[in-house]
């Protein structure tokens, strides 16, 4: 059988360990440590641009489009609960750009913002990614048939080949880079 999960599992890894970075600079904000606006404008980028253009559009424009035609309801439905979770996760992500960009300005009393925003992001996407990855993937690859699996590889190849070049190793080396610099 084709798997159609694996994929969207492997990229939950990049997107984790971006949640990982966002953790430990934002402790370091609280505690005065660390003051590197960039930092946050870069992570929304790679929210935008890799978590939900890139892996939340394959999700929803044909994992979740395969679930409801296959039986799955469109609402009060883990398909509804995860598009809601998507739609809270940009909540947090337009906040927290605003304040990164006013802090970056020069403007005072952001890092209680940029802090509450990013812990909510990284709480909501953990748990969202263990529910997609222990509870709805498990559910998809018993539930969808065969017959519809080529057509959503095929789907996900579109969506990788319409994406920026190199859009995925950008964000990866992004990653890598500020890996390194906290490791430092």
């Amino acid at each position: 059988m084709t798997n159609v999960t694996q994929v969207m599992v492997e990229e939950h890894q990049l997107i984790l360990r971006m949640i990982a970075l966002l953790e430990k600079n934002t402790e370091q904000l609280e505690a005065g440590r660390f003051r590197d606006w960039q930092f946050y404008l870069d992570a929304v980028r790679f929210i935008r641009n890799f978590a939900d253009r890139f892996h939340h559009a394959k999700e929803e424009d044909i994992l979740f489009e395969a679930l409801v035609k296959n039986g799955m309801p469109k609402d009060n439905s883990p398909v509804a609960a995860m598009r809601m979770a998507h739609d809270q996760g940009r909540a947090f992500v337009r906040a927290m750009e605003e304040a990164a960009q006013k802090a970056q300005a020069g403007e005072l009393g952001q890092i209680p913002v940029i802090a509450e925003n990013a812990r909510g992001y990284a709480r909501l996407l953990r748990d969202h990614i263990d529910k997609e990855d222990h509870i709805l993937y498990p559910l998809a690859e018993k539930v969808l048939p065969e017959e519809v699996r080529p057509a959503m590889v095929e789907g996900y190849r579109q969506a990788e080949a319409a994406a920026a070049a190199g859009l995925e190793d950008h964000y990866r080396r992004m990653v890598e880079n500020y890996e390194a610099r906290q490791a430092a």
